[in-house]
């Protein structure tokens, strides 16, 4: 059945606009009471990701409440190498946390091989289907997962880190061992990414987190290559965002993916002076713009508006919108929006 709102498919599409579509990173999470009170309900984060239920309440509720023009399935970039073996335990105030790591050939032995990423998955794929219901075609639905790299950095560290030393340190020392593991993640991504869209994604987005922590040499050896390879076998409306990959913008937009997702010092212009009209740019206030007077965030709303150079954009921060951040702010910046004529 058709959308009532489509703008999001279009804006992708590089069809034409009345308006700008706008949704925002982590729009489903901490900002909303309402996310508090079904979060209050269960053990923790992972609890609440795993029950396909309230993953869908809480993925439709930016919808009803913040008025976006698309949900995002909620979920975790994480699950990816949980299906591989390799389980993790999101700890409150800290982040995740996983009790084994790869650093060796040996450690490979920790994961399985050739998994039904369908079964081990089931219930994100479940949360999806149960959205599109709840949803009812007003708004499309986007999935998600991490890029290689970045779940590798992961999976070798163990945890979040401010350098990812460790990471990095094995590209130096054992890159076969690196390339050995982001290929078993990109095979695994890919099989998770058009199991969504059987399930309902209307789109895709890939996540690369942590890619400004490598050099552009490295990122084009241990990162693109695999993003490439994930673009190349799924179709559809598909977002690559790699965040704070700036020397790699240029080979970003050669990706045969309909939209690049921006960070906050990304330059707009910049962007679009590579690309032309052949690709959608996504993004991209700096979140905390939010914190600010609602006259200080429609005027730097406004700004960014007025820094697009053709109609392709999807309007979305740099990054998630941070917890602490008032609803009633996030709401005047999407109003901003939804009455800017193009």
């Amino acid at each position: 059945m058709k959308l009532e709102n489509d703008l999001y498919l279009r804006a992708a599409r590089g069809e034409s606009l009345e308006r700008y579509p706008v949704w925002l990173m982590r729009q489903a999470g901490r900002i909303l009471p309402e996310y508090r009170a079904v979060r209050a309900s269960v053990s923790g984060f992972k609890e609440l990701a795993e029950t396909p239920e309230l993953a869908s309440e809480v993925t439709v509720q930016p919808v009803d409440i913040l008025g976006v023009d698309a949900a995002i399935i909620f979920s975790d970039i994480l699950v990816v190498p949980d299906a591989m073996g390799l389980t993790y335990q999101m700890i409150e105030k800290k982040g995740p946390w996983f009790e084994n790591t790869i650093k060796t050939e040996r450690d490979l032995a920790l994961l399985d091989k050739n998994i039904d990423v369908e079964e081990r998955l089931a219930y994100v794929l479940q949360a999806i289907s149960l959205t599109k219901k709840a949803l009812n075609n007003r708004v499309p639905l986007i999935g998600f997962a991490g890029a290689p790299w970045t779940i590798l950095c992961y999976m070798v560290e163990g945890s979040g880190s401010k350098t990812f030393s460790e990471t990095r340190k094995l590209l130096y020392t054992n890159s076969h061992l690196a390339h050995e593991l982001l290929q078993r993640i990109t095979d695994v991504t890919i099989d998770y990414l058009k199991a969504q869209q059987k399930y309902g994604a209307d789109a895709l987005q890939l996540f690369d987190s942590w890619a400004g922590i490598l050099g552009h040499n490295q990122y084009q050896e241990f990162g693109m290559k695999y993003i490439k390879q994930i673009v190349e076998a799924v179709s559809g409306p598909f977002t690559v965002f790699s965040k704070g990959a700036y020397s790699s913008l240029p080979n970003l937009m050669e990706l045969p993916c309909t939209t690049i997702g921006l960070d906050w010092n990304m330059n707009m212009e910049y962007a679009r002076s590579l690309c032309g009209d052949s690709k959608t740019l996504q993004g991209n206030l700096d979140p905390c713009v939010l914190y600010g007077s609602h006259e200080s965030i429609q005027s730097e709303t406004f700004k960014m508006l007025k820094s697009f150079k053709s109609p392709r954009h999807i309007v979305n921060l740099g990054h998630g919108v941070y917890p602490d951040i008032h609803p009633e702010n996030v709401k005047t910046f999407i109003n901003t929006i939804k009455n800017y004529e193009i």
